[in-house]
């Protein structure tokens, strides 16, 4: 009897202990960490990469922004991105949905959900910008933000790290990492495409 109380004491125990390790929260014993969390975050806001990051996929633009009269690459226009502004974009092979004449801003701003500093993002235009001036800004100039391409920007204070006159286009790629279609992605200069062959 004796016995058999030792071995179901056994059994319970070993259950319990296995039941724990097979929870899905796993914890980091040095951090205390979760490592099963996953973030929208991006992994890295120095270099202005936005790996993880949820952007805005609506194509909505705003109301004063004008159509570009002859844009080197016309709307249905098959395109090779040549730029690397988020992971899987570099060589991806995309469509223009939208040419627009504007002033494209590269931007450093505090994210207003994370706190966090993303610097040098490209691109914002100038209807983009809160009460914006007809003359461009300048490098150092602070405006507040109206784009919401990603969390955390709409409503955020930035600092004008430079300015492009120029055609700017929204482009519906294919990611080459993961094979899902990016609709809309706002924004790409003309400089950063080139004609898919």
């Amino acid at each position: 009897m004796k016995q058999n109380k030792k071995w179901i004491g056994t059994i319970l125990l070993s259950s319990a202990l296995l039941l724990g390790a097979c929870g899905s929260d796993e914890i980091n014993e040095s951090t205390g960490t979760d490592t099963n969390q996953t973030t929208t975050e991006e992994t890295s806001s120095e270099s202005g990469d936005h790996g993880g990051m949820v952007h805005d996929e609506s194509g909505e633009i705003p109301a004063d922004l004008e159509e570009a009269e002859n844009p080197t690459y016309p709307v249905g226009s098959e395109v090779i991105i040549q730029t690397d502004h988020m992971p899987g974009m570099m060589g991806a092979t995309g469509e223009i949905v939208g040419a627009f004449d504007s002033i494209a801003y590269e931007i450093t701003y505090t994210d207003t959900e994370t706190g966090e500093e993303i610097s040098n993002h490209k691109w914002v235009v100038r209807e983009e910008t809160e009460n914006a001036q007809e003359e461009p800004y300048q490098a150092g100039d602070e405006v507040v933000l109206e784009a919401y391409h990603m969390p955390g920007m709409q409503g955020a204070t930035a600092t004008i790290d430079s300015a492009e006159d120029t055609t700017v286009y929204m482009v519906t790629y294919t990611d080459t990492e993961t094979g899902d279609t990016v609709a809309n992605h706002k924004w790409l200069t003309e400089d950063e495409l080139a004609p898919a062959e």
